[in-house]
């Protein structure tokens, strides 16, 4: 297949959340199937509800800057699904995404011809087993996978990595996982096996309880990441120089490489992590641990492009994301400020409306290119109820984009959150608007 035509076969599964399917016996079993190219991997996993790709991408980050070969695969991607599978950070070819694709299709057909599993693995499936078919080849020495979503049945979960890490949990994704935390942090917690190593962020006490009672079950004793000191200072656009204390080191005065106070939760994390991986015989000093978080980068989150009015793009999907984000803007966004908001229809909207909201002199409610997006007349209801009454609604990105020009000052902020799917449509276009003269 040329790449087109693997993207294409991709989409033919079905969307990847609506068409999902958990469980591992069919990763199992393409994985099997496929030589089992996770045996040849040494590698992390990172689960949780916010911060597992901004921690993903700092651990990379550090990883690098020590000389490791990474493997980096995260998702949701922005502009191409290539995104997802990163070696030492660059997204590998569309000819080499064509490959691997079609190389799992083939597997992947053959195993339903031979009566071994009853239907194709899913879009997430077939890219997981991809990304780890694509590592072996590439020398990688560390592979740093995001899980998808959940824990105990996620695709990333098959590749049985040795080190493992659980971000903070909150409500999320209730139709799979579960209508309480404590059912939620259970799916997420059970990546927690005998024999791994395990770093744990700061958590709610009721998902905390959860996670120690996995570990105790496990027999795994659960390594706290660091511990954060009070920011030192914040350059004008809010990023954010922290000192953070492990067992071993003290890490004094680190300037955080992504903007926003609740990074320093997910770098306290990535420290633990790389020190982790230092004690398993990789060779991270204290000087990479600083350089690799220094210059972390992760796009749409908190992704400022400056312009007249300036940009800020960040894919809070979540009431705890939209928390994340607000105290951003509170402190730190240029008035007057504009929202253009999108999201999917199966999130908390009314909490995320009530927090993000009030904040903006504009909001442009407009509806994103996917299956599962909220409708304009479901986010204007929104509105309503969060006593917003300076919401307009816009028939596609394109149009709010324009909108929102049209009426911020060149002074001002215009803030694209709700959906890491809004950012992907939206990005492409600010970039090359940044760089016109």
């Amino acid at each position: 297949m040329k790449f087109t035509e693997a993207v294409q076969y991709l989409l033919s599964l079905g969307h990847e959340t609506l068409a999902m399917k958990l469980g591992l016996r069919s990763p199992d079993l393409l994985l099997a199937a496929l030589g089992k190219p996770q045996r040849s991997l040494r590698s992390v996993q990172i689960a949780g509800t916010n911060g597992k790709g901004s921690t993903a991408v700092m651990l990379d980050s550090i990883c690098r800057a020590a000389g490791i070969n990474t493997g980096l695969y995260t998702s949701p991607h922005l502009t191409s699904i290539t995104e997802r599978i990163r070696i030492n950070s660059a997204a590998i070819s569309e000819d080499d995404f064509a490959t691997l694709i079609t190389t799992v299709r083939e597997t992947s057909e053959l195993l339903v011809a031979q009566g071994t599993i009853e239907a194709l693995p899913t879009f997430f499936e077939q890219v997981t087993a991809a990304a780890l078919l694509a590592y072996a080849p590439a020398k990688v020495d560390l592979a740093i996978l995001e899980t998808g979503l959940g824990g105990r049945l996620d695709a990333t979960t098959a590749a049985g990595a040795e080190i493992v890490a659980l971000t903070p949990i909150a409500m999320d994704h209730e139709q799979y996982l579960g209508n309480t935390l404590e059912e939620i942090t259970a799916e997420k917690a059970a990546i927690i096996r005998p024999g791994v190593r395990a770093v744990l962020a700061e958590q709610d006490p009721r998902a905390l309880q959860v996670i120690l009672d996995r570990c105790k079950e496990t027999q795994v004793e659960p390594v706290q990441s660091a511990r954060i000191g009070s920011p030192a200072e914040a350059s004008p656009e809010g990023r954010f120089c922290v000192t953070f204390q492990t067992d071993q080191h003290v890490y004094d005065r680190l300037w955080l490489g992504l903007l926003g106070q609740h990074q320093s939760q997910n770098a306290a994390t990535a420290i633990s992590l790389a020190e982790i991986l230092n004690q398993s015989g990789f060779k991270i000093s204290q000087k990479t641990i600083r350089e690799g978080i220094e210059n972390a980068r992760h796009p749409g989150r908190l992704e400022l492009i400056p312009g007249a009015p300036s940009f800020l793009l960040d894919g809070a999907h979540n009431p705890a994301g939209a928390l994340a984000l607000r105290r951003y803007l509170d402190d730190y966004a240029r008035r007057p400020l504009t929202l253009i908001f999108g999201a999917m229809r199966d999130k908390q909207l009314d909490q995320m409306a009530g927090i993000l909201f009030p904040v903006a002199d504009l909001v442009v409610l407009t509806e994103i290119d996917n299956a599962r997006s909220a409708t304009t007349e479901n986010l204007v209801k929104l509105a309503t109820t969060a006593g917003v009454s300076n919401a307009v609604t816009a028939s596609s990105s394109t149009d709010a984009l324009q909108k929102a020009i049209a009426g911020t000052q060149s002074s001002g902020l215009i803030c694209v959150t709700g959906s890491l799917y809004l950012i992907g449509e939206l990005r492409p276009r600010l970039i090359s608007r940044s760089s016109e003269p």
